[in-house]
């Protein structure tokens, strides 16, 4: 299937998916939601494919999280897929690995697409944030549940209340990526580690995630979403979320009002 905001390109079993909208910074907005959940549809239902790689277009930026200059114009129409955010951070069903190439920042639902896979290597260029409260908006799309389970809830509150961005480094002693590496060396290293996980045994490998999608069932992930995106249309109504999106639209400072 040819996409039009991704790439995808196969190497022996592995995929890799390259989100492609540089002029934005790869932020996702409805057709590109859409797009990524059918690759990971595609993905999941070919035998032949066993790990994927995910990265972004260009050297400046992963993925800027949720288009809100589309969610501005559209409000929050249309929604997500079922599958979540990119098509991920919903998905309990993949039993194929993902492994996240992180090659600049990663803000909002771009921070929440990388938890979303199984393993995160980054550039020394990258950065990390949930600053969704900067905007009136908070981390829905699993941020929230994932970065308080990978890195601890005092930790991670701290950044989710604070919106603020870490660094790379900083990143890796917190527990939230696996690897840092010089940004000319994060696509070979990504590519060296899928064909390790191909040198395993690929029916041990989904039975391995089968188990971790299961607990993650078991610890209410998927409810606690269902209730994230309740909150989410809720907050959608206020005033401080329709000034958030307007003020980073015309590059101001919002006035909240709490309301």
């Amino acid at each position: 299937m040819a996409f039009e905001f991704i790439k995808t390109e196969r190497q022996g079993h592995i995929l890799i998916v390259t989100m492609n909208r540089p002029e934005v910074y790869n932020a996702v907005h409805g057709p590109m939601h859409n797009e990524m959940a059918q690759c990971w549809d595609d993905f999941a239902a070919d035998d032949d494919l066993w790990v994927a790689v995910l990265t972004g277009a260009g050297d400046k930026a992963f993925t800027a999280g949720n288009d809100l200059k589309a969610t501005a114009a559209q409000g929050m129409k249309g929604g997500l897929p079922e599958t979540g955010f990119a098509g991920l951070s919903s998905r309990f069903d993949l039993e194929k690995p993902i492994i996240a190439a992180v090659n600049g920042f990663a803000m909002g639902g771009g921070f929440e697409t990388a938890l979303s896979c199984d393993i995160i290597l980054a550039s020394e260029t990258a950065k990390f944030a949930l600053p969704e409260v900067k905007v009136g908006f908070f981390a829905s799309a699993s941020g929230v549940q994932r970065l308080s389970r990978y890195i601890g809830r005092l930790a991670a509150q701290e950044m989710m209340l604070s919106g603020r961005t870490i660094m790379a480094d900083e990143a890796l002693k917190l527990g939230c990526v696996n690897e840092v590496l010089a940004p000319e060396a994060l696509m070979p290293r990504a590519m060296e580690m899928a064909e390790q996980l191909c040198a395993v045994s690929p029916s041990s490998v989904k039975a391995t995630k089968r188990i971790l999608n299961s607990m993650l069932v078991a610890e209410g992930l998927p409810e606690s979403l269902m209730y994230s995106r309740e909150v989410q249309a809720d907050l959608a109504q206020t005033y401080d979320f329709k000034e958030g999106v307007q003020a980073f639209v015309e590059k101001r400072k919002p006035e909240w009002k709490n309301r």
